[in-house]
């Protein structure tokens, strides 16, 4: 649970850098943009900010990454910490951060009304969901609002008061909502395997004991996770594209015992899996849409996948049908982010 003393205090000495002129010289500066963070309500480390306006047919999305790599220097004692960490680690009280809180709290967190250092990828997305212009540009941003998923979900849902709270932001927020439903059409057509697998979120009460409630995933969630998804997916191919050296998020597709296992649980229920391609397993998951054994077909289909990792090779994305996909969004609390960064960077 602690860090080395040599870590907290270069933690802390990096946190007390005022972001200088020079800082921000050579960044392009969004700080007039209307630029909003949305999180869970005990979120402390936030790491990514979004931007959205129309421009004609076309949606410019702004995704907004803070830019750890400027304060962790390559090899440093915070960066050989925040290595053998590798990610953050959470648990129902406590977080066990991979950067000191002075960073992970402080100076690297998209901070309501404060001004920030960030990797920031600008897209310019079509009706269809597809991105037809991009730049990845380091920037200085500074948030307008700290937004949560219940508000954000109150406002889509038509609640007044949390509407006029965000007068401001109102408008975006459904903007938000318009291109999350473009993205997630766009994504089943290329073969995205949506899985509904019921997520528990463990807590702890006052006094200590454990309490599972229902956890619902709203459309408040799916707006970040499809914005992210989308950041990922841009910066891989952008990478890609330019022929450098990167890591990449992979995921393979299922393995032939795997698929076999798989066919043999799914044939006395009543479903016939011939090829474990996207599309056939995306007929499975919509025949057992809201029937009684739903959720074990999901989990049934979930273990047949191969686990996600990383690797130097581009092998595509098997679950979200991705030619490139990376990890980008998560500085803060994930080592293989930060890694991009650098990159990015240099």
């Amino acid at each position: 649970e602690e860090f080395p003393e040599g870590v907290e205090k270069e933690a802390e000495k990096q946190a007390q850098r005022k972001i200088s002129p020079s800082d921000i010289e050579n960044r392009r500066d969004l700080r007039e943009k209307l630029i909003v963070t949305i999180d869970g309500e005990d979120t402390r480390d936030i790491d990514d900010a979004v931007s959205l306006e129309k421009s004609g047919e076309n949606y410019l999305l702004g995704v907004h990454i803070a830019d750890v790599s400027h304060y962790v220097r390559y090899r440093s004692p915070l960066d050989k910490e925040a290595f053998a960490r590798g990610t953050s680690v959470y648990f129902p009280d406590r977080v066990l951060p991979m950067l000191p809180k002075a960073l992970s709290n402080g100076i690297c967190s998209l901070n309501e009304g404060e001004d920030r250092l960030a990797l920031s990828c600008l897209m310019k997305v079509d009706k269809k969901g597809a991105v037809k212009d991009r730049e990845i540009v380091g920037s200085v941003i500074r948030s307008a609002h700290r937004m949560t998923y219940t508000e954000v979900q109150k406002i889509l849902d038509g609640d007044g008061e949390t509407a006029e709270k965000y007068a401001d932001v109102k408008d975006m927020v459904f903007l938000f909502a318009e291109l999350t439903g473009i993205l997630k059409t766009m994504r089943e057509k290329r073969g995205s395997i949506e899985l509904d697998v019921k997520e528990a979120k463990i807590m702890l009460d006052k006094n200590g004991d454990i309490v599972i409630p229902d956890y619902e995933r709203a459309l408040s969630h799916q707006i970040i996770e499809q914005f992210m998804v989308l950041a990922n997916e841009t910066v891989a191919e952008y990478m890609n594209s330019i022929e450098m050296p990167f890591v990449y998020r992979i995921h393979e597709k299922p393995s032939e015992d795997k698929v076999a296992t798989l066919r043999s649980m799914l044939a006395p229920l009543g479903y016939d899996l011939r090829e474990a391609d996207h599309f056939s397993l995306q007929k499975v998951l919509e025949k057992a849409r809201d029937t009684p054994q739903a959720p074990a077909i999901h989990m049934m289909v979930l273990r047949s996948l191969m686990k996600a990792r990383y690797d130097v090779e581009n092998l595509g994305h098997f679950g979200l049908a991705a030619k490139f996909y990376c990890h980008f969004t998560s500085p803060i609390r994930r080592y293989p982010d930060l890694m991009v960064h650098r990159i990015l960077t240099a």
